[in-house]
């Protein structure tokens, strides 16, 4: 609503969205509660410490770093904090790639014509040779 009242009146917004606007109204004029004072107090501690990094560090440095400095907060708060500023850490990971076609190559016929259904057993016999990164619940299922 506060967004859109230059466009509409509140009261008719009030009104479609089924909510009154003297509860609008006090909800504008209301402070921010204990808990957004907190995240905001956290976020910009989350900010120095990420910016003392050189913009490097993720979520667990920088929870380490709190914790360090006597600061108790959950894992989960700190990343909801920075995923909601913004702020994303450096992976020095390498990522592999697979195989890759080569442009002038032929592609492989489809022999089913997309038809993926057998009328009988031990007809039709297909398979799934994409790559994916390992599952981190547990080894693929083979069957």
């Amino acid at each position: 609503m506060k967004a859109n009242q230059a466009i509409w009146p509140i009261v008719t917004m009030a009104r479609l969205l089924e909510v009154s606007a003297s509860g609008f109204y006090a909800w504008i004029e209301r402070k921010p509660s204990a808990h957004a004072r907190s995240d905001a107090d956290l976020l910009s501690r989350i900010r120095a410490i990420y910016t003392r990094s050189r913009e490097t560090y993720g979520m667990p440095r920088i929870y380490a770093e709190l914790s360090g400095q006597g600061i108790h907060v959950g894992r989960k708060r700190v990343a909801r904090l920075m995923r909601i500023a913004g702020l994303r850490g450096v992976s020095r990971r390498r990522w592999f790639s697979t195989t890759q076609r080569q442009p002038d190559a032929r592609p492989a016929p489809d022999l089913v014509q997309r038809h993926f259904n057998a009328d009988a057993p031990n007809q039709l016999w297909v398979a799934d040779a994409t790559y994916g990164m390992p599952s981190q619940h547990g080894p693929p299922v083979r069957g």
